[in-house]
């Protein structure tokens, strides 16, 4: 077998299912048929799939079943799951994404739905190794920033003044909709940080950072807006559905093309930073967000302090389809999301100063 190409797993008790399956399957992937969950695992001590492909209803042992075994091994944690049903009722489907799953595919299944939910797994893998080795790097460089401040500042002012008076502004010169709201929020990151360090909260952490490096960082956190239809980033009412998954793809596009500069110019703290703000700043502590769904303190600091200047400008902006709303409206919303859209520790830090909110955005445009 190719062991360059990804590896999938196909678990089936219907051997006709599972001929069908590798059949769509094997011109991209390496695929290992199970025809059991116990024949799943004989092949996971041997080979650690990219991705696997669970079905629910099976003898012995069911699909709900074999996930809890693979979500309780930390050598199997990881792996996205999908489950292959021909159940289409809303309580099992909740009841797979409780247990872990990654998405649904109800049989009998078309190869290309097939094919396109499997490349959306392993993007969001990707993407998600991506994000932790870049936060990984980022506490290095946090514990070693004494040794290493002297021989990098220049490159890294060089760096982000050029890409951020470029990029922020070609951003926010196309979406008309949102001018002023990149310098606002790098305000109201300053007023947070700065509280947070007067007060202790997470000091350990943000103690260690080059703030200056992550405020200037923040400015690219929508630089994958560039990418979103100018129709759609502009439109003068309510987005659809549609359209709206399309806005939520400049998450995956920001970090794609951050991962690009780096790849392209080698490693650099600051974009470092930056990918990590634009890769997890539309997460929520509950795990109900995008593009990840990280949760809790899974979500890196960066990006749970800019999810709550992002919201808090958004609420205070007047757009066509919506008046803005007053200051204490959208405190009052931010108050009651603690704990499921944002840290509940950053909520109370918003709180104590959410006066100099007010003033900042007296700037608005």
């Amino acid at each position: 077998m190719d062991k360059s190409r990804r590896k999938i797993i196909l678990v089936d008790d219907n051997i006709p299912n599972i001929d069908q399956g590798r059949n769509m399957l094997k011109t991209f992937y390496e695929v290992y048929p199970a025809p059991s969950a116990a024949k799943l695992f004989e092949i996971l001590d041997n080979v650690i799939p990219d991705l696997i492909l669970l079905d629910i209803e099976m003898p012995e042992m069911n699909g709900y079943e074999a996930i809890k075994i693979l979500k309780a091994d930390e050598r199997f944690a990881d792996i996205p799951v999908i489950f292959l049903t021909s159940k289409e009722d809303d309580e099992s489907q909740t009841e797979g994404f409780n247990l872990g799953a990654a998405d649904y595919i109800t049989k009998p299944f078309s190869g290309s739905i097939l094919l396109k939910r499997i490349a959306n797994q392993l993007l969001i893998m990707q993407q998600k190794s991506s994000l932790i080795e870049a936060h990984e790097k980022l506490q290095d460089y946090a514990d070693n920033l004494e040794k290493r401040v002297s021989e990098q500042t220049a490159e890294v002012m060089s760096l982000q003044n050029a890409i951020i008076s470029i990029v922020a502004d070609l951003v926010e010169f196309r979406d008309k909709l949102a001018r002023g709201h990149i310098a606002r929020t790098q305000l109201y990151l300053q007023a947070l940080c700065n509280e947070m360090l007067r007060h202790g909260d997470y000091y350990d952490e943000i103690s260690k950072w080059n703030l200056e490096m992550y405020l200037a960082a923040s400015q690219l956190h929508d630089v994958g807006k560039i990418a979103v239809p100018d129709t759609i980033l502009n439109k003068p009412s309510r987005l659809t559905p549609e359209e709206y998954e399309i806005v939520k793809t400049h998450v995956t596009v920001g970090v794609d093309a951050i991962e690009q500069i780096i790849n392209k110019t080698g490693e650099h703290a600051f974009l470092e930073r930056a990918l990590v703000i634009a890769g997890t700043h539309h997460e929520k502590w509950d795990g109900s967000g995008y593009p990840i769904g990280f949760r809790s303190l899974g979500i890196p600091l960066e990006g749970r302090l800019m999810a709550i200047a992002d919201v808090y400008d958004a609420l205070v902006s007047e757009r066509p389809y919506k008046k803005a709303l007053s200051h204490d409206e959208a405190c009052s919303i931010i108050a009651e999301e603690a704990g499921f859209h944002f840290d509940p520790v950053l909520v109370a830090v918003f709180d104590r100063i959410s006066d100099q909110f007010i003033r900042i955005g007296e700037s608005r445009e």
